[in-house]
């Protein structure tokens, strides 16, 4: 069995898949800040659901991201912590190739399949994939400004999604672009690619992984002056 989490936005998941890809638990949590919160008992929740215990579990995998800062790092830390504790391998999947693992089947030739995660403003984490999930554009942040994919969408149709994708219809509306409402990262399609990875033994050196954060987290220094006013 291989556990999966993604933390990487305000959706929580966890799911349980066989080795053989099969689904055999799943809990979902639309609540923003409740990842430290509710994640273990999640996680509980879905051995529970399947009569397991954590001695049954051969691999955890993990939403690696891009994605929230603080939502990667609480689920890294869990990962991390059951892999030690347990003594098994750590799978790392990338965020954006899981959301367009939940599109491909939808889509062929003459589509790219372009995954979107609210970076703030106007900017958003991407990546282009065609439907095969073969990378055409690695992941990277984008500001999205007007003639944003105006190249690729002369030779293909822009298939847009993800929780950063909404704000950029006024944008992509006018091209070739057809988006997709409701697409968020999930466990199950962390799960599935997770799957192949077990196959090849394609797992991270638990002491030393980190997330893929993309960019730097930074905070606004306070205006304030914490001594007083001089």
């Amino acid at each position: 069995m291989i556990l999966s989490i993604d933390t990487s936005t305000t959706v929580c998941s966890v799911a349980l898949h066989s080795v053989d890809g099969a689904l055999i638990s799943f809990y979902e949590l639309h609540l923003e800040y409740s990842h430290s919160e509710y994640l273990n008992q999640m996680i509980e929740q879905v051995l529970q659901n399947a009569r397991l215990q954590m001695s049954d579990l051969a691999a955890i995998a993990i939403s690696e991201g891009p994605g929230s800062y603080t939502g990667l790092r609480i689920g890294t830390a869990t990962a991390k912590g059951l892999c030690y504790a347990l003594d098994i391998p750590l799978i790392a999947v990338g965020t954006l190739e899981a959301m367009a693992k939940e599109v491909s089947p939808y889509y062929g030739k003459g589509t790219l399949l372009c995954p979107m995660i609210d970076a703030r403003r106007m900017e958003v984490y991407t990546a282009l994939y065609d439907h095969t999930l073969h990378i055409v554009k690695e992941v990277h942040p984008k500001v999205m400004e007007e003639g944003a994919f105006a190249q690729e969408m002369e030779k293909y149709q822009l298939v847009y999604f993800g929780n950063g994708a909404e704000k950029c219809q006024p944008i992509l509306s006018t091209g070739n672009s057809y988006y997709v409402k409701d697409i968020v990262p999930s466990a199950k399609q962390i799960g599935i690619l997770a799957v192949e990875k077990f196959k090849k033994e394609d797992f991270k050196d638990v002491a030393y992984f980190e997330p893929f954060y993309l960019k730097e987290f930074r905070t606004n220094p306070s205006k304030k002056n914490p001594l007083g006013k001089r």
